[in-house]
């Protein structure tokens, strides 16, 4: 009997997901509450696990294929009725030759050992170029130690500056030589960190046999979205962990034996005095660097500003049956589907317009007001909360905001955010309802005036006409300073807001 393998149930704000990555094939053994595969949406990455013991024996939807909410990604066949267990063996058994041929790479060690180390030309290692808007840098993580092979392109270290995180790479083959500056350390844009031995090969053939080929692939490519942030959220070195998973994939239950293991040592040792604490631990972990930027710049907003939130609520059922009537032709024409946030831009966009004094920012004692439209995105990544920005909102379509915006959140999602795509933005729509928000002040995104918050759609009973109706509704919060804006016009911001998308054939849809 087949266990059908679904997506889980998606949030209404959330329209569709992607399958990001499978952790197992067809005909992989998995057991209960195992990480069968990452769902990813604009926001977040859930993971899929296995409900009971099996064998998976069908997988319908391949990475990187659109899926909705709870539809049908792989079947999980009984344990017992799997050959998978029979094919294991001889595959096993296959992978023996292969096993045999580390003689053939023991072969190439003499070539390694007539080529030393020590012969290679010594390249450095430096801190990328860092904008004008960017002091220093920190060393965030090495990924590879001093005396192991590299190859070209193969990330180095990650570098973090306030906003984003810069990698490294490698611009030859050879061998990482010296850490001149650890982790954790400030640098500047084009200081020497590290250097490595162009097309020297290891001096150690033994090294290369006591470790196994898919230990030395220990490059953040390995990592999952989820596995990423666990890492992260752990204070861990990924290259200090042995990946058991496909073609040496770090998995979850790999980060958790490598937590385990150390913690055993000295529970033992601690084991003769009696304890009476127990498990009562703790652990203190440096906040990174954009946790503290993060947590400098709420502060400033909160203390040098004079911030006051205003509400209103919203009927979603417009845009709900405009989305379900044009979904279909709208990703035929597009390529991509049609979600709630292309609406909201499009109705801040619109608002931005009639309400310059919202689009504008306080500088000193003057008031700069913006004749453009670039508006932040909240996103929530694996390092933290960051809020990059898609430019001249007001000449782009539906379909192009929809695309601007997921390629932002994979970008977020993957580290791969540029200085350019952090870099202004006049108002910022930060989307609660994704997580399950239900109502929230949020905080202004300095040095911008204003920001809105949207939040879970939830149905509620409405009075409509003197009746009584059942509505998906959605409260709107609008954070502003009051120093620069007024009541009337924060009020009519949020009301015309409001009454775009109560109509949203107003908003015109590229179709």
């Amino acid at each position: 009997m087949s266990t059908e393998i679904k997506v889980p149930v998606l949030p209404e704000s959330v329209a569709d997901a992607t399958v990001a990555t499978w952790h197992v094939s067809v005909g992989d053994k998995v057991s209960r509450d195992q990480n069968l595969v990452d769902i990813e949406t604009d926001k977040v990455v859930l993971e899929v696990v296995a409900p009971n013991d099996g064998v998976i024996t069908e997988i319908s939807q391949e990475e990187g294929a659109t899926v909705l909410g709870e539809q049908v990604i792989a079947l999980l066949g009984d344990a017992d009725a799997a050959p998978a267990s029979d094919e294991s063996a001889p595959a096993q058994s296959e992978d023996a030759p292969a096993a045999q041929s580390a003689p053939a790479q023991s072969e190439d060690a003499p070539a390694a050992q007539s080529a030393p180390a020590s012969e290679g030309k010594e390249v450095d290692i430096k801190v990328p170029v860092l904008p004008e808007s960017v002091a220093d840098a920190t060393i965030a993580t090495w990924h590879v130690q001093p005396g192991e092979a590299v190859t070209r392109d193969q990330n180095l270290v990650d570098i973090e500056t306030d906003k984003v995180v810069l990698e490294v790479v490698a611009q030859e083959d050879g061998i990482m030589g010296e850490h001149i500056h650890a982790e954790g350390e400030t640098v500047l844009g084009e200081q020497v960190i590290g250097t490595v031995k162009a097309g020297a090969a290891p001096a150690a053939a033994p090294k290369a046999e006591a470790a196994p080929a898919s230990e030395s692939n220990d490059s953040s490519d390995v990592l999952t979205p989820s596995v990423r942030r666990l890492i992260a959220e752990k204070g861990l070195d990924a290259s200090k962990i042995k990946g058991t998973g496909k073609n040496g994939r770090v998995t979850k239950e790999d980060v958790d034996t490598f937590l385990k293991a150390p913690a055993a040592a000295p529970k033992a040792e601690a084991a003769a005095p009696a304890a009476p604490m127990g498990d009562r631990t703790q652990k203190r972990v440096p906040m990174t660097r954009l946790r503290k930027t993060i947590a400098n710049r709420l502060l400033e907003a909160k203390n040098s500003t004079a911030m006051l939130t205003t509400f209103n609520e919203v009927n979603m059922k417009p845009i709900m049956d405009l989305r379900k009537q044009y979904q279909e032709v709208f990703e035929k024409r597009h390529g991509i589907r049609l979600g709630f946030m292309s609406f909201y831009v499009k109705a801040v966009t619109e608002a931005l317009k009639r309400f310059p004094e919202v689009n504008a920012s306080i500088d000193g004692d003057d008031i700069v007001y913006h004749n453009y439209f670039d508006i932040s995105i909240a996103v929530s990544t694996p390092r933290g909360l960051v809020t990059p920005v898609l430019k001249d909102c007001d000449k782009l379509s539906v379909a192009e905001i929809e695309k601007g915006i997921r390629e932002l959140a994979l970008k977020g999602r993957d580290g791969k955010l540029s200085i350019d795509d952090m870099t202004g933005g006049n108002f910022t729509i930060t989307n609660g309802g994704v997580f399950g928000s239900l109502l929230s002040t949020p905080i202004i995104n300095l040095p911008q005036s204003s920001i809105l918050g949207m939040h879970k759609i939830q149905e509620r009973p409405m009075a409509v006409n003197g009746k009584v109706e059942i509505l998906p509704m959605m409260y709107l919060a609008l954070s502003y300073d009051h120093r620069q804006i007024d009541g009337k016009e924060s009020v009519g911001f949020l009301v015309t807001i409001k009454e775009l998308l109560e109509d949203p054939t107003r908003l015109l849809l590229d179709v």
